[in-house]
């Protein structure tokens, strides 16, 4: 299988916004789109996206994860980057008819259909800094992909950033192209500088997310991630890992927490990356004022293993779903 990203299905969903009114969605043969060069996104950066799974079990279906909370989040993407917000039951169904559509390029567990719907500002107009766009297209693009961690799951090194902010505080809540920007010169200065794999962005010693990323504190009882707010992402798999947490007997403490606390955690806690490519990436170690400090012996911890491994159950139906977060297609 090629590398993450860079393998695509034969079709995707789309649809466009003009004049007030969506255009009933349909399936295309993947193709570049017709974009004119004036196009409000390539200027203006008007767009978001989403990015999930979908998963192939023994009985041939598919099951997508999380789609209502996906979808919702998207709502509220478009809605603070004044983008025409895409009907829930429209959004919802152009991702349904696209697995289906695609259903035998799904891959069985643990790979997986990642989904990419995109959402983007078409107005042809240079002159409307200042102005939304009252044209969009909406697209769900599907690429298989393999298992995160077939080699193994190999512990991160970050750097402690506790001065600059991974984006802006009204966009940190919005899933969009801009804030992965935003955040990758820093993220490719720190590894040519201290060769970290990422950036742990603290502003003022607050610590909040890495720049495709949250970050959680887990020992044998308590998981400690940073409170929601609208400076990071409100990740999917975040909440799902909180949720599984509270059921496995974590105590769950969602609370703003410095730098200084996160040095002194480190000794004994495991620290985690959780995002949808890889559920929960390990953090071996933290580079703070050039200094490298281990996240305990510096290895993958059991209780990172524990949340990822009750999550993935459900996800490829070896354990039931009693949360209602997957959506059957056939």
């Amino acid at each position: 299988m090629k590398p993450f990203g860079t393998e695509f299905c034969d079709h995707i969903a789309i649809a466009t916004y003009a004049d007030g009114a969506w255009s009933a969605p349909s399936i295309e043969p993947l193709a570049p789109l017709p974009m004119h060069p004036a196009s409000h996104v390539f200027h203006y950066a008007s767009t978001c996206f989403e990015g999930f799974k979908a998963y192939r079990w023994a009985d041939g279906k598919g099951r997508i994860f999380r789609l209502p909370d996906h979808v919702a989040r998207m709502q509220r993407s478009a809605a603070s980057l004044r983008l025409p917000i895409p009907d829930a039951d429209l959004l919802a169904g152009m991702v349904v008819d696209v697995v289906h559509k695609n259903i035998d390029d799904i891959p069985e567990p643990p790979a997986s259909l990642y989904l990419r719907p995109t959402l983007i500002g078409t107005v042809q107009n240079i002159g409307a800094a200042a102005a939304p766009s009252p044209e969009a297209t909406l697209f769900v693009l599907c690429s298989p992909v393999g298992d995160y961690f077939a080699g193994g799951a190999a512990a991160l090194k970050l750097l402690v950033e506790d001065q600059k902010a991974r984006t802006t505080e009204q966009l940190g809540s919005t899933k969009t192209g801009g804030n992965y920007a935003a955040a990758l010169g820093p993220t490719l200065d720190a590894k040519e500088k201290y060769g970290v794999d990422q950036v742990l962005f603290c502003p003022n010693g607050d610590v909040q997310e890495t720049g495709a990323a949250n970050f959680l504190l887990i020992s044998d009882d308590e998981i400690i991630t940073k409170s929601l707010d609208t400076t990071f992402l409100h990740g999917m798999t975040r909440d799902s890992i909180l949720k599984l947490g509270a059921e496995l007997g974590y105590t769950i403490s969602e609370r703003p927490f410095t730098v200084d606390e996160l040095l002194e955690k480190v000794k004994t806690y495991e620290a985690c990356l959780s995002g949808t490519a890889a559920t929960l990436s390990p953090v071996g170690a933290l580079v703070y004022h050039g200094k490298e400090i281990p996240v305990r012996d510096g290895q993958p911890g059991p209780n990172r293993k524990k949340l990822q491994t009750a999550l993935q159950n459900i996800q490829y139906g070896l354990e039931p779903d009693t949360h209602g977060w997957l959506t059957e297609v056939s």
